[in-house]
């Protein structure tokens, strides 16, 4: 079946969850995060899903915001790293997260080819402004779907059922992209096409649904479709 429109995950498929404490520690006052900032991006980022999921099943929601926080302060706590200018200057850095670098011309060929974009996210819909402009691509999506809209977290069925409530598409017509391996598992689940941006060569997830496609990176989107 025709793929009608592509929906991607935002942080770590299009933006660069490293990308903030990669810039604290470069930039100035940034000393404190100079050798350790992976270990940090990397805990941060580990604990934020983790929340996710937590709360998710507990039906304990918090928005994505404030998980943000919650995971940033677990890790600076753990690196023992402190200081409330720092945790500031993270946070903030964190809502104009870069793009990876092939993000705009996939983009731009996509609209070319008359496929609709959007994005579905755990972000708040603040953040995801914040994010989408600070990249230039406010012109890109038809639509930027939070999952406040249902106050849950993915994997929960109810956040993709946002895409064809949205959109008036089955999930047959629908090329969900994500670099997340759990999101993807669980986007095949619900019957949506799925091509996992497996960026860091990790191992399959070990869960229901397995991804239609495997690209290194988002440039392999285009010949996917091509298939």
């Amino acid at each position: 079946m025709t793929i009608r429109l592509c929906v991607f995950d935002a942080y770590g498929t299009l933006f660069d969850v490293d990308g903030a404490a990669r810039s604290a520690a470069s930039g100035p006052n940034g000393q404190a995060l100079a050798e350790v900032w992976p270990q940090l991006s990397a805990s941060w980022r580990r604990k934020q899903l983790e929340y996710t999921w937590l709360r998710a099943a507990a039906g304990h929601h918090a928005n994505f915001a404030q998980v943000t926080e919650d995971a940033l302060d677990w890790a600076l706590e753990d690196a023992g790293i402190a200081g409330a200018e720092l945790r500031a200057r993270l946070l903030a850095l964190y809502q104009e997260l870069p793009v990876f670098t092939e993000v705009p011309d996939t983009l731009r060929a996509l609209a070319g080819q008359g496929i609709s974009r959007a994005i579905l996210s755990n972000g708040t819909p603040d953040m995801l402004a914040s994010a989408v402009r600070a990249a230039g691509l406010d012109d890109m999506f038809q639509a930027v779907l939070s999952v406040e809209d249902v106050g849950v977290f993915k994997p929960a069925t109810a956040v993709y059922d946002m895409v064809g409530a949205r959109f008036g598409v089955s999930p047959q017509e629908v090329l969900f992209i994500s670099s997340n391996g759990w999101d993807i598992c669980a986007g095949a689940a619900y019957g949506f096409r799925t091509l996992w941006v497996n960026r860091g060569a990790a191992p399959m997830d070990r869960l229901f649904g397995r991804p239609d496609a495997v690209v290194r990176d988002l440039r392999g989107l285009l010949a996917q479709l091509e298939e």
